[in-house]
C-alpha cells in the first residue's frame, strides 16, 4: 500500500503499529515510513498518536513538526482506500480553496456498494441526523481525508475509538471550516474489521457515532459550549 502513494507529494509518512500481531511495523519500516507503536486500542487512539508525532514530535519523530500551513491526510492501512488517489483528497487544502475535505466513498464510482450493510446504514444515518441537527451536508464518514494543521489544532480532537470521523465533521461545522467532498475509490479490504465485522464491532461503533452527535447536538444548547469559530492564520 506505501508503494501505491505518490511519494513526491508527501514530505512525511507516519504509519501508526496498533497493536498488530504482525509484521506491520517491519513492513512499513522498510517501506520508508515512521513507524510509530501504540498498543492500546482504538481507531481515534492510534490517530492521535500519529499527530503526537507529526505535531509534536514525539515518539523519537526523526522530524521537525508540522507547521500552521501544512496538510495531514488521513488514510486506512487495510488498502480499502486508494493511495493514489492522494492529490485529489488533499488537492482542495493545498489549493486553499478548503480548509477540510473528506473522501467520500458514496460519490465516488462504486456508491458505497463495497460497504457491508450495516455500515451503509449506519454511514447514512449518521449523515442525514448531521443534516438534519447541524445542517453539515455530507453522504459519508470516509477515513480518507485531508486537513490543514492550524484548522485540525483548532479542532482539539479527542476520541480515542469509533467517534473519530464523526468528531472531526461536527467540529469542523460548529467552527465553520470551509468544508468540501471529493468522490474517492474504494474497495474491499483486507481481513477482517473489527468494527463492521463483527455485531458487536458495529454495534459499538454506531452507538458511539449517534452518541457524538446527539451529544453536541445537546451540548450546543448550553452557553459557552462548543468551539469558537476558525480562523485560519496566516498565508502560505
Amino acid at each position: 500500500m506505501i508503494a501505491e502513494l505518490p511519494r513526491a507529494r508527501v514530505d512525511v509518512l507516519v504509519v501508526v503499529d496498533n497493536g498488530s500481531k504482525d509484521a506491520t511495523g517491519e513492513v512499513a519500516r522498510a517501506a520508508g515510513a515512521f513507524v510509530v507503536r501504540e498498543d492500546r486500542r482504538g481507531y481515534g487512539r492510534a490517530c492521535l498518536t500519529g499527530l503526537e508525532a507529526l505535531l509534536a514530535g514525539r515518539h523519537g519523530a526523526p522530524f521537525a513538526p508540522l507547521e500552521d500551513q501544512d496538510v495531514v491526510v488521513f488514510l486506512d492501512g487495510d488498502h480499502s482506500d486508494f493511495p493514489e488517489e492522494l492529490p485529489l483528497v488533499a488537492g482542495p487544502v493545498l489549493e486553499r480553496s478548503a480548509d477540510f475535505v473528506v473522501g467520500s466513498r458514496v460519490a465516488g464510482p462504486e456508491g458505497g456498494r463495497v460497504l457491508l450493510p450495516q455500515a451503509r446504514f449506519g454511514n447514512a444515518l449518521a449523515c442525514a441526523l448531521m443534516r438534519l441537527l447541524f445542517g453539515a451536508r455530507h453522504t459519508d464518514l470516509g477515513p480518507f481525508r485531508a486537513i490543514r494543521v492550524d484548522a485540525l489544532r483548532h479542532l482539539a480532537m479527542r476520541d480515542e475509538d469509533y467517534g473519530w470521523t464523526v468528531e472531526m465533521q461536527l467540529k469542523a461545522r460548529v467552527a465553520r471550516l470551509s468544508v468540501r467532498e471529493v468522490p474517492v475509490r474504494y474497495r474491499a479490504r483486507i481481513g477482517t474489521s473489527k468494527i463492521t465485522g463483527t455485531l458487536a464491532g458495529s454495534a459499538r461503533a454506531g452507538f458511539k457515532i449517534l452518541a457524538w452527535i446527539l451529544g453536541w447536538r445537546l451540548a450546543l444548547l448550553r452557553p459557552g459550549r462548543g468551539i469558537p469559530r476558525f480562523r485560519r492564520s496566516g498565508s502560505t
